[in-house]
């Protein structure tokens, strides 16, 4: 038996989302139902529906920073609880068996699924996502939701929370690391709050000083405006232990690789049109790496949640109606947006 809820569908490639209704299943014994009162904007959403990053099926509801309340539970869920506060992310489910599942990497399953875009691997209906009243979910992949933070603004978390996370996690950022943030939009100032909490001296690379003031308050203690001074990365060669391009624009390569200790890393998180160009010499010469990442697994996803519970982390958004959601998703490609829109779901 399915339930009917209320949701906002993307119909057409690039054609204005639209209200409408869609089944969600009912609960198969590992199941959750979350009633859902957030719901997060990300630009992957955008280019989804557009079908900038490929063809996919219509209509489909968009949606993967989801948090919300349990409102019933199946016959074998033991982590939830109802009126337990949850979320979903980027992945509602994995085979469950490889080997990288068994690690806790479900995101590097060959067979995950996604939130939206994907294909129940039960039943093999596609996926929808988190611009709906409900959803229903596995409890292998909900998470709880740390209580003494405002659920709209821990929302974003759900995909720009851990994709900037894991890799400061991964390359190793502690107490004193020298960490650079490549511009400071909605994945780069959560990335510049995450290193300030992990005790990193921390440092905006930007293109203009717009965003200076913001970028200090959230633990920024040093600037650098590519605009006002177009060489000033080469005052600061072999300043950084790790270097979070947030950004999807090219880059020169060559010229932040310098700007890395030996032993850094240069991580990648946007996704530019153009292919990158570096040289041999420029890794070589004190072992650099340039290395990429993207989101991460259920653990990690808890365990970033609860890190950003300890220390009062979250987004700074703009909380919106879903009517509004079709001239948000041209502010984001506008970059008109400080620095994440979430949905406030009972508009649904």
């Amino acid at each position: 038996m399915t339930t009917n809820v209320a949701a906002y569908q993307a119909v057409a490639s690039g054609a204005p989302l639209e209200k409408g209704t869609i089944e969600r299943r009912d609960l198969r014994p590992d199941d959750i139902r979350i009633e859902i009162e957030f719901a997060g904007i990300c630009h992957s959403d955008i280019h989804t529906v557009r079908e900038e990053w490929g063809p996919i099926d219509f209509p489909m509801v968009p949606g993967h920073e989801i948090i919300g309340r349990v409102t019933e539970v199946g016959s074998e869920v033991s982590k939830f609880a109802e009126g337990e506060r949850a979320g979903v992310g980027c992945l509602v489910d994995s085979c469950r068996e490889c080997e990288w599942c068994l690690k806790g990497e479900e995101n590097n399953c060959p067979n995950a699924v996604g939130t939206y875009n994907g294909v129940d691997r039960f039943d093999g209906r596609p996926t929808d996502g988190g611009y709906a009243t409900e959803i229903v979910v596995s409890e292998a992949f909900a998470l709880h939701i740390p209580e003494n933070l405002d659920p709209a603004a821990t929302t974003p978390l759900l995909c720009a929370g851990i994709t900037t996370y894991s890799p400061l996690r991964t390359w190793g950022v502690t107490e004193g690391s020298k960490v650079a943030v490549v511009g400071m939009g909605g994945l780069g100032h959560v990335a510049v709050k995450l290193a300030k909490a992990m005790g990193a001296e921390v440092t905006v690379i930007s293109q203009t000083r717009s965003k200076e003031e913001d970028g200090r308050r959230f633990g920024a203690t040093d600037w650098i405006a590519r605009k006002e001074d177009p060489e000033a990365l080469k005052n600061h060669k072999g300043a950084f232990d790790v270097i979070i391009n947030t950004v999807s624009a090219h880059i020169d390569v060559q010229e932040f690789m310098a700007t890395l200790r030996p032993h850094g890393a240069m991580v990648l998180l946007g996704l530019p049109t153009e292919a990158l160009e570096v040289s041999a010499p420029s890794l070589i010469g004190g072992r650099k790496s340039l290395t990429g990442s993207n989101i991460g697994g259920i653990r990690e996803t808890q365990e970033m949640l609860d890190f950003c519970g300890e220390h009062g982390v979250s987004a700074e958004i703009e909380l919106i109606k879903a009517d509004d959601i079709n001239d948000a998703y041209d502010r984001v490609v506008g970059s008109d947006v400080r620095y994440r829109f979430v949905v406030d779901a009972k508009t649904f």
